[in-house]
């Protein structure tokens, strides 16, 4: 308190006081409120060439002071010829981050008003504002203008709160430039100080004013770099004094916020994640609660300028118009490959081809509907939220092949995504940009273009290079991939890879710790795992029950809460595995080495220790934080071979064969309880040892000990549930996977009773587990995994969630059959385990719990980026193992078997086991010239009249394909490509 009191007196020695007054009305009462304001005249300026301020200013109570950012030697370009520092106003952050992100760009002043006004107005530009400010090399400095006497300013009478702010950044500029001029008088050195904007009143007034002043383009015209950085600038900053002529008005104008708001409140409107269509780029859906099955939107018009992802509002079209989903195959690369880049010329909405393809497909599916059952349609009326983020993709050549030299021309870029559409680009870059992966973002979308416009933002590399692909996945699924920050390693151990388990008794961090360090502990995991999060343990117990231990990393030991850490933990949400590299959530010292249980060494634990009877059953739980040593690490495979080697008989392989024994009851009482047994196509790539390049793709082989890992951390994520749900009823770390609607198995249900005569149930997730037993085909082995594959489709996603949110019915998990679930056992790589871990801790009295973890809305948020950072983290995963199989196949032709997952008028898509990947085949592929297809939606089959003979072919029917690589023309990425070489046994010639 004395300090505190010593470092107020010293600011109001050095500051003057500015009262504001206001009246605030209540219940007819009016209050005077007057607000204090202490402006000091001791805040520094930040530049290392001001002896003054650092004379002036005043350290913390123990003298410390901050250093100075600002370089004595800033900067100097042809647009601003002398070294200057720059000051930019709130538009240029909030379009141009891309830009001031750029290495070129360093010795920023940041006023305080503009910072507030950048946190208002985007809390993700503001956070990657306070990034460029963390970082030491950039030299950005936050100067509190609004607390300086000489640079406060006062809102006048009638002056707009926007022109207060101007005029406060231009008085900011102002004292800079005296400030810096007064303290270097006599020393040779002049320093500018920029006022950047592209705000051309700002800038008028600025010039009148006196204060150095240009726009964003000037400025970044006398770069060296120029071309780079004038790509960089927002397409909306450069097209916001564009005229727009109403004939030239393509799309609807959306409703109003208020509008779309009083609409979903009174039923007339709906709002719901707009999806398009993988297969029918003129096909998206929304799911909304009001309507059992997707709410299909077709056509340009309808989808209005939303892109997949936006939340968006739409209006229900009258039930003439509704449809059937797309039985027809509409790539866009097909429709719009002569589009051109250049607006100059009014474009049509839709294409001809467009509209004659839509009209085909209402033709086909009205025929389809029969005694009818279209599917509602609606017209997108507004957006709620944008999901617009950084696109991967590569310059369409026909758009940007005939452009030479450095001049400003329109492209297309095209997405890796295809359920992106094109986007329209300025750049005078496109001959360096060709054949490169780039990143570029959207500006805007306006109702007098067909594609959205977006701005340059970096180059990867040379398409398909390793390096330029890996990073493209990362950044197209939003993984944070950037090397941890010093805060966050500053919080590891200092002892690094020294750091061992405390050997004195009476040291408080074994305070309250079990001693297991006697039991016969091992892991087992698949080959080559570094991060071991789990052991396990088993023995006989005097009464004949068994006593079983799932030991889990004590990641929480290390990891506080409130640390830049966890802060970096709780943003990446999950470790991502690619083929060839791990994303880690935590630091490497961590993940494998600290934490992880590695065999022969001691390390921390939390331990979850049952007393299970030889039926299964569970007669007591423990939870204990605990010490360890484990005695081995085994592969699933190393572990398989020494459970069936009957010559090997000591303790910790009698252990393991245990805990197999007891694995199986538990399954089997999920199974008789209604757990479901679905399945995922699974594969490993083999890569050559020395480059690491792939050479070989293999269907992963499942053993029993996978299962046996499996059902013990199932146990303990359910034992640990239950205990901090008691603990915790409102604020419990908990995760659901929700019963599918029925709906949601329509398609699959009369798909397997039209072509195969087979009933799916789906009243309760028992009585699906036993329908999808049933589903077999004799002749076919392959078929019962190729329908658990489709019914996974079906269901809905698995989800974090805090309790107090959901009722105890909305708790259960479908797919394991459990009452309630958490995540607890892989604390390493996620980052959820990390909350259930101080939940349990708490729970059992180990430490009390942080405030942070009493907060619903607190948890509310952690729950939602985990559960996006989860899902982002499957979905590069797979992406990886497509491009490493596209990479394995390479200048190589297989022929293997596959089977026909999808059936569409004009193709079919094939699912091949061995490689784990779906192919689509068009009838135009099929021949040189397109043969005649007549497809029978009813039946869902195809007949094709080609000129050696007709031939057909039905859903889920076997086929042969030759299975080959190929650089897909549309996004660049090599993928496989598949070619029919024989149905059910008939070659085809």
């Amino acid at each position: 308190m004395a300090s505190f009191k010593r470092s107020l007196t010293d600011s109001r020695e050095s500051s003057e006081l500015s009262s504001k007054v206001f009246l605030r009305s209540s219940k007819g009462k009016c209050t005077k409120i007057v607000r204090e304001l202490y402006l000091r005249r001791d805040i520094p300026c930040s530049s290392k060439l001001c002896t003054r301020c650092l004379a002036d200013i005043k350290g913390d109570s123990y003298g410390r002071t901050k250093p100075f950012v600002l370089s004595s030697n800033p900067p100097v370009n042809d647009t601003i010829k002398a070294p200057h520092y720059i000051v930019p106003d709130t538009n240029i952050f909030l379009h141009c981050m891309d830009v001031l992100e750029h290495a070129a760009i360093t010795d920023v002043i940041v006023l305080q008003t503009v910072l507030d006004e950048v946190r208002a107005r985007s809390l993700p530009l503001y956070n990657r504002l306070r990034g460029l400010v963390a970082s030491g090399d950039k030299r950005f400095y936050v100067f509190h203008n609004e607390f300086r006497s000489e640079t406060y300013v006062r809102r006048e009478p009638e002056e707009t709160i926007n022109d207060r702010n101007d005029r406060a950044v231009r008085r900011g500029v102002q004292w800079y430039h005296e400030h810096l001029k007064e303290v270097t008088r006599g020393s040779g050195v002049s320093i500018a100080v920029v006022m950047v904007s592209n705000d051309r009143g700002n800038l008028e007034k600025g010039k009148r004013e006196g204060v150095v002043c240009c726009s964003i383009k000037d400025y970044a015209s006398g770069m060296k770099n120029s071309a780079e950085l004038l790509d960089m600038i927002s397409a909306a900053l450069e097209d916001e004094n564009a005229k727009v002529a109403k004939g030239d008005l393509l799309y609807p104008e959306y409703y109003s916020m208020s509008k779309m708001m009083t609409g979903v409140k009174a039923g007339t409107l709906h709002q719901g994640k707009f999806n398009i269509s993988p297969y029918n780029f003129l096909e998206g859906s929304i799911h909304v609660p009001s309507f059992d099955r997707p709410l299909l939107i077709l056509g340009r018009e309808n989808i209005n300028r939303s892109v997949h992802g936006d939340q968006v509002v739409v209006r229900i079209l009258s039930k003439d118009q509704w449809k059937r989903p797309s039985s027809k195959i509409i790539e866009e690369e097909a429709m719009t490959k002569n589009d051109n880049p250049d607006v100059e010329q009014f474009e049509a909405i839709e294409t001809e081809q467009e509209r004659k393809a839509l009209i085909d497909e209402a033709k086909v599916s009205q025929s389809a509907i029969g005694e009818g059952n279209p599917q509602p349609t609606a017209r997108v009326v507004g957006i709620i939220k944008r999901n617009w983020r950084y696109y991967v993709g590569h310059l369409d050549p026909s758009s940007a092949s005939s452009v030479g030299g450095r001049s400003q021309r329109n492209v297309f870029l095209i997405p890796m995504d295809k359920k992106v559409p094109k986007i329209r680009l300025r750049t005078r870059q496109a001959s360096e940009l060709l054949g490169k992966r780039i990143v570029v973002s959207i500006d805007a979308w306006d109702r007098t273009s067909r594609y959205p416009t977006g701005h340059f933002v970096r180059s990867l590399g040379e398409v398909e290079s390793k390096e330029a692909e890996t990073e493209a996945l990362l950044l197209e699924w939003d993984v944070q991939y950037r090397p941890f920050p010093k805060a966050v390693l500053d919080c590891l151990p200092k002892e690094g890879h020294e750091w061992r388990v405390p050997q004195d008794p009476e040291d408080p961090r074994l305070h309250q710790r079990a001693d297991y360090r006697g039991l016969l502990v091992c892991s087992i995991d698949p080959p080559g795992c570094q991060d071991i999060d789990d052991a396990l343990h088993a023995s006989c117990m005097p009464n004949g029950n068994y006593e079983v231990g799932v030991h889990i990393a004590d990641v929480t030991h290390f990891v506080k809460p409130n640390t830049a850490m966890d802060d970096e933990a709780s943003v990446r949400g999950t470790t991502v595995y690619l083929v060839d590299k791990r994303i880690d959530m935590l630091p490497m010292l961590l993940g494998t080495d600290l934490c992880s249980l590695k065999p022969y060494v001691e390390r921390f634990a939390f331990s979850v220790i049952w007393e299970i009877t030889e039926n299964g059953d569970v007669v007591s739980t423990k939870f204990s934080k605990s010490i360890i040593k484990s005695r081995e690490a085994f592969s699933y495979e190393q572990a398989q071979l020494r459970i069936d080697d009957g010559s090997q008989n000591d303790e910790l392989t009698q252990g393991m064969r245990t805990l197999l024994m007891l694995s199986k009851k538990l399954r089997q009482k999920r199974m008789d309880a209604g757990a479901l047994n679905l399945a995922s196509p699974e594969v490993k790539i083999e890569s050559e040892s020395e480059t690491s390049d792939p050479i070989d793709v293999k269907t992963k082989k499942m053993l029993e000990t996978n299962s046996l890992v499996e059902e013990f951390m199932l146990l303990a994520n359910i034992s640990v549930a239950g205990k901090i749900y008691e603990a915790f009823p409102q604020t419990a770390m908990l995760r659901r996977h929700g019963a599918p609607p029925a709906s949601n198995f329509e398609e699959l249900q009369n798909q397997l009773k039209v072509t195969r005569g087979l009933t799916l149930r789906t009243d309760s997730s028992k009585a699906l587990a036993d329908s999808l037993d049933q589903c077999v085909v004799p002749s076919n082995p392959f078929f019962n995994t190729l329908v658990r594959i489709l019914a996974t489709r079906c269901m809905i996603s698995a989800e974090y969630f805090c309790s107090g949110t959901q009722g105890y019915p909305e708790f259960r998990h479908y797919g394991l059959a459990s009452e309630i679930y958490t995540h607890f056992t892989s604390p390493i790589r996620r980052y959820a385990d990390v909350v259930a871990h101080r939940q349990l801790a708490a729970a059992i009295g180990y430490e009390s719990l942080h405030p942070t973890l009493h907060s619903k809305a607190k948890l509310e948020g952690v729950c939602g980026n985990i559960n996006n950072r989860h899902r982002n983290a499957q979905m590069a995963g797979r992406a990886s193992v497509e491009y490493y199989v596209g990479q394995a196949l390479r200048g190589k032709v297989i022929e293997e078997e596959g089977y026909l997952m999808r059936i569409f008028s004009n193709g079919f898509v094939v699912f091949v086991p061995r490689f784990g990947v779906e192919g689509l085949i068009r009838v135009r592929d099929l021949a040189a010239v397109e043969p005649k297809s007549e497809f029978d939606a009813d039946n869902y089959t195809l007949k094709v009249e080609a000129s050696t003979g007709s031939w057909s072919v039905g859903l889920f029917d076997q086929v042969a394909v030759k299975v080959m690589d190929d650089v897909e023309e549309r996004t660049g990425k090599r993928k496989i490509k598949m070619t029919l070489v024989s149905v059910k046994g008939r070659k085809l010639e």
